[in-house]
């Protein structure tokens, strides 16, 4: 697993977010972005101004999150 610094040095100005919704996105969506081999920005749309948090894949499987579910890799 990588370290979590390690996640946060990586560069994600130029990244591509997509949204997943559970149901209507009247309350916001969580936004999902590939930032490196295994690494992954997770943010909220409802909180655009908030830095998104960043996972390894197992992290996010670990949390039950499925970049496949975003229509992402794993």
């Amino acid at each position: 697993m990588r370290n979590v610094s390690d996640l946060y040095a990586l560069d994600i100005t130029s990244v591509s977010f997509v949204q997943a919704c559970g149901g209507p996105c009247t309350e916001g969506c969580v936004t999902l972005a590939r930032i490196g081999d295994g690494c992954w920005a997770l943010g909220d749309s409802k909180r655009p101004d908030l830095a998104p948090l960043r996972f390894s894949t197992e992290e996010l499987r670990f949390a039950g999150i499925d970049p496949a579910r975003f229509g992402l890799g794993g």
